[in-house]
């Protein structure tokens, strides 16, 4: 079977657990100066560059993913959130993407096919792409709305260059998530579609949505409704939630998007809401309390934590949801179903 196939068939049998974030692990290990650089000669300050750790110390990249399995997640995804032109940029590090993301998926790779080997338990890596510092759909210039710091075209690029690195580096998905601006999505999208057809085969895609107010809407303005039929013609393996809130705040929204789309859910919401000093204090048991509760109402496909969330966090939900039926997908009534900022159904 097809990695698309595997995935679903797997889905049909358990909730699937995916892993949490690489950020506050990599800032846990206390990294220097020096094991953000390494040789790359680069020239500028790289401390909290996390995804130049991908070549600098992947050994530390290996080891927070094989704590994230030992935790019991089977959807491992790379640490590559920044890793792309865009992004680097701000680092002086552009012409280190692909390799970055190589050394990525390499490490996540070698890490998953070493503890299936071992045990046997069928398990996934996601190459995680994230928004970019860019948005294509708002102005950064109050006084001139109609300016745009990068094109479609420029966006499309930068998203294909990541992917291809990414699925050289052995990634089965490509997982466009933290999605402020649905066209910067469309753009991902597209730059994952030509590479599909560079390659000649099918490049499943992931789509994660980020949600900016509680009203449910993306910084683009888009509902949840409108989002999913906007880029439900990707035919992602998998569509969801995630960042934006705790799983308290996101539970509404989750429910949403669980009735409408055919396709897996994921979600995987931050360990609350930040304090007063950005960090986050929900406890393990805490969060997987709350998360429990979409396993319960059958809404949930493939579950993990965004951030603030550790591997103890990771262990907790897998533990909440063992035994649990996952989400069986809906078969929508055919219609034709448009978005703008709000969905729209011209036709049943």
């Amino acid at each position: 079977m097809s990695k698309r196939d595997d995935l679903i068939a797997e889905a049909s049998k358990r909730i699937l657990i995916k892993d949490g974030p690489y950020g506050t692990a990599i800032q846990a290990a206390r990294l220097s100066e020096e094991d953000y650089l390494g040789s790359t000669g680069l020239p500028r300050d790289q401390k909290g560059n996390n995804d130049l750790v991908n070549l600098t110390r992947p050994d530390v990249i290996r080891a927070i993913c094989e704590r994230y399995i030992e935790a019991g997640a089977c959807l491992l995804a790379t640490n590559t959130f920044n890793a792309n032109r865009i992004s680097q940029s701000d680092y002086g590090a552009e012409s280190l993407v692909r390799e970055m993301n190589v050394s990525a998926a390499r490490a996540i790779r070698e890490a998953v096919d070493e503890a299936t080997a071992r045990d046997g338990i069928n398990r996934f890596v996601a190459g995680a792409m994230g928004p970019t510092n860019k948005t294509l759909s708002l102005s950064p210039r109050v006084e001139d709305p109609g300016y745009r710091e990068v094109t479609f075209d420029e966006v499309k690029e930068v998203y294909r260059e990541q992917a291809a690195a990414l699925i050289e580096g052995g990634a089965d998905f490509i997982l466009v998530e933290t999605v402020f601006d649905t066209l910067n999505c469309k753009a991902a999208i597209s730059g994952v579609r030509q590479l599909a057809d560079e390659l000649g085969r099918d490049v499943p895609l992931m789509l994660s949505l980020t949600l900016t107010d509680l009203s449910g809407r993306n910084l683009s303005g888009h509902t949840v409704e409108a989002f999913w039929h906007a880029v439900r013609h990707a035919k992602p393996v998998a569509v969801g939630l995630n960042c934006s809130f705790g799983a308290e705040q996101l539970r509404p929204h989750v429910q949403v998007l669980s009735a409408i789309a055919d396709t897996l859910l994921m979600a995987y919401p931050n360990a609350g809401l930040p304090n007063e000093l950005g960090a986050y204090d929900e406890a393990p048991e805490t969060t997987a309390r709350l998360v429990k509760r979409w396993a319960d109402s059958g809404q949930i496909n493939i579950l993990g934590g965004c951030c603030g969330n550790t591997p103890e966090h990771i262990a907790a939900m897998a533990q909440a949801v063992r035994g649990l039926a996952p989400r069986q997908v809906p078969k929508p009534d055919i219609a034709t179903r448009l978005a703008g900022l709000e969905p729209f159904t011209l036709a049943a």
